[in-house]
């Protein structure tokens, strides 16, 4: 075994699916579980399955459905539990039964109304009787984070000798502190007969926030598996996160220690969790949050600028995120806004600026946050008499029971020409109208609406992205009429291909 390399175990379809609203029918598992295939995880824990027939199908699927990463099944400690578990991982082409049971004080004196000699015994049989069905058996101490050591090493030593290839030790409630947990691991690793025998697994949940400090402890003291869900979900505050783990592990080179994860597909991987459980990711979170690759002050984005790394640690490509985000505010400075200038196309001079900076700075005193089609406004006419394509006319009719038509004018360089078709929606309809014309392949990316002013007279502003040639373009438009505002962001857009001010992809 590579002594270097960390596995990964994700228990985003297990733990992570036990919170309250999380929970996800067979195909939407099959779709998680693909994406954490190609995502690189080591083990996927599938679920439990004899909590109820839903979980045991899942466990059946799951294992048809993924091709090399192990798939196991929760058990508690009982024959029965196992037998199933055994039975729904019949396809897996590597399968792993996780047994295991309480050996903290409080789990055995008040859960199971035992004793530390017992508890041992159940936890021997536990692995052996699993040890029948597969080769690949792991053995869990629930509440090891509260077992005292000298017990827990007992345990532990006890199911090894029995057949465990894997001692998961959980630190149930999350109450250990980051250094307690590690010299938790680090005394199973001198004070366990067999210790190289098995993998250390760390299983941490966050109730003080301290998951992925415990994890990344556990693993500095000789653990050699991280249990963890995408974008830290569980039950209660939740488990370690994976993106944190994996993320911490890559920027500390010094710790000489890697994983299987493809860094790239964390940041899609996040968004299908969080759309299929939903469960949105808060904006601060570490990793995939929105604002994890943000900046609003203006000391900042300055830095950011001149060179990413005098405020980033991690390049956002690296998780699969394209840029940087620079968010005007009124903390902004002078840079930032020539930057957001000339990523809308606009290379204005220091005199052009200055003037502009000043009406932005009162703008940006009554908004929280300056968006592109603020900056439109704030330059007003600025650069429309050299567009190429204008739009000259537009009609359309549309109502219920009815298909939406749209007939579109442009003005192409002093020329005309016209356009009619249909769509699902009037802005469908108009935009389709558009590429009839223009007869360039562009896909349309993304199409945002926000309202200028309240009440029903609002000024509608749209901001699309479009991609042609690999390049993404951005374009703005607004209007009282909210199709008429979509038409003119799609063209703003369109003006923009071929000029340099596109973002390759």
């Amino acid at each position: 075994m590579d002594d270097n390399r960390v596995y990964v175990f994700d228990t985003t379809l297990r733990d992570g699916e036990q919170v309250p609203g999380c929970q996800l029918n067979t195909i939407e598992k099959i779709e998680v579980a693909k994406a954490l295939e190609l995502l690189g995880v080591d083990v996927i824990e599938a679920g439990f399955p004899i909590s109820s027939p839903g979980d045991f199908n899942s466990v059946v699927e799951l294992s048809k459905a993924v091709t090399w990463p192990t798939i196991c099944a929760l058990t508690r400690a009982v024959e029965k539990d196992i037998d199933v578990a055994a039975d729904a991982l019949k396809y897996a082409k590597r399968g792993r039964i996780h047994t295991g049971i309480g050996t903290s004080p409080y789990h055995i004196k008040y859960k199971l109304n035992s004793n530390q000699d017992e508890i041992l015994e159940r936890a021997v049989a536990a692995v052996k009787y699993a040890k029948k069905y597969v080769e690949d058996v792991e053995f869990y101490a629930e509440d090891a984070g509260r077992t005292d050591n000298v017990y827990l090493a007992r345990v532990i030593e006890a199911v090894i000798k029995a057949g465990a290839t894997v001692v998961n030790i959980p630190d149930t409630t999350g109450y250990c502190l980051p250094n307690e947990f590690g010299e938790k691991i680090r005394f199973l690793k001198e004070n366990v007969k067999g210790i190289d025998k098995a993998i250390i697994s760390t299983h941490c949940h966050n109730d003080l926030g301290m998951a992925t400090a415990n994890t990344v402890s556990g693993i500095m003291n000789g653990a050699r598996q991280v249990e963890v869900t995408i974008n830290g979900i569980g039950e209660r505050a939740g488990n370690t996160s994976l993106e944190e783990v994996v993320m911490t592990l890559r920027s500390h080179k010094e710790l000489d220690l890697h994983t299987n994860i493809n860094s790239k597909n964390i940041y899609k991987t996040s968004r299908l969790v969080s759309s299929l459980m939903n469960m949105p990711v808060q904006p601060n979170k570490a990793i995939v949050g929105r604002n994890a690759f943000a900046h609003s002050s203006g000391i900042h984005q300055d830095g950011v600028l001149k060179n990413r790394e005098n405020y980033e640690i991690i390049d956002p490509a690296e998780v699969g995120i394209n840029e940087s985000s620079i968010l005007l505010t009124a903390r902004s400075g002078r840079a930032a806004l020539k930057h957001r200038l000339e990523v809308l196309g606009y290379k204005l001079d220091k005199e052009k600026v200055d003037e502009i900076y000043e009406d932005f700075l009162k703008l940006a005193d009554k908004k929280k946050q300056i968006k592109d089609d603020d900056l439109l406004v704030l330059l007003g006419e600025l650069g429309k008499g050299e567009r190429r394509i204008k739009l000259d006319f537009l009609q359309v009719v549309t109502g219920k029971n009815m298909v939406p038509m749209a007939t579109v004018k442009l003005d192409i360089a002093g020329e005309k020409f016209t356009a009619t078709e249909s769509g699902n929606g009037p802005v469908d309809a108009a935009i389709s109208a558009v590429k009839d014309i223009i007869h360039r392949k562009v896909v349309l990316e993304e199409f945002l609406i926000q309202a200028i002013t309240r009440g029903s007279d609002d000024i509608g502003k749209v901001h699309m992205q479009v991609e042609a040639d690999g390049v993404i373009y951005n374009g703005f438009g607004a209007h009282t009429d909210i199709v008429t505002a979509s038409v003119e962001a799609f063209i703003d857009a369109i003006n923009k291909i071929g000029n340099g001010s596109g973002n390759k992809i």
